[in-house]
């Protein structure tokens, strides 16, 4: 799906908001019924470590927003997001530019709805892989999603 200019302008202001724009990554494309999100990961000054290859930490402030920001942009402001955790399995070096895509699908989002209405609260894990030019996975991530309404849930009469 193309981008609209809604998507581009929202990717340009995540990729100039200051703490993701330190990390060294760049979201490269946004679905406009924000559904996915990708993002490019280069192998610079920034991002290397000692042994010449991608830093850890570079790779989990990459990935760490993405899952929150297109559940939130979803959901709508009536609901609070945040990343509970994040898992990180490094399975090789990092030895040029990472690709990643974050997907929400929109069966997923209305599962959350359905557990929001219910209980006030959900949580869900969402599974990212980080791979270089040649599809060879470089690190598998699972991030721990936190939804709640910020409007209390009404209780049900019995």
């Amino acid at each position: 799906m193309a981008e609209t200019w809604k998507s581009r302008f929202l990717r340009w202001r995540i990729n100039w908001f200051p703490a993701y724009r330190r990390t060294g990554a760049r979201v490269v494309y946004l679905a406009p019924d924000h559904t996915e999100m990708r993002i490019a990961l280069p192998l610079g000054r920034a991002t290397r470590n000692l042994n010449g290859t991608l830093y850890g930490g570079a790779i989990y402030a990459a990935v760490d927003p993405l899952h929150a920001l297109l559940v939130s942009a979803q959901l709508g402001r009536r609901h609070q997001v945040w990343v509970r955790a994040a898992r990180i399995s490094f399975r090789r070096q990092g030895r040029s530019t990472l690709y990643a895509t974050a997907r929400v699908e929109p069966a997923e989002v209305a599962e959350l709805r359905a557990e929001l209405e219910e209980t006030g609260r959900a949580e869900r894990d969402f599974r990212l892989d980080l791979q270089d030019a040649s599809g060879e996975v470089c690190a598998h991530c699972v991030v721990t999603v936190h939804v709640r309404s910020r409007v209390p849930a009404v209780p049900q009469a019995a």
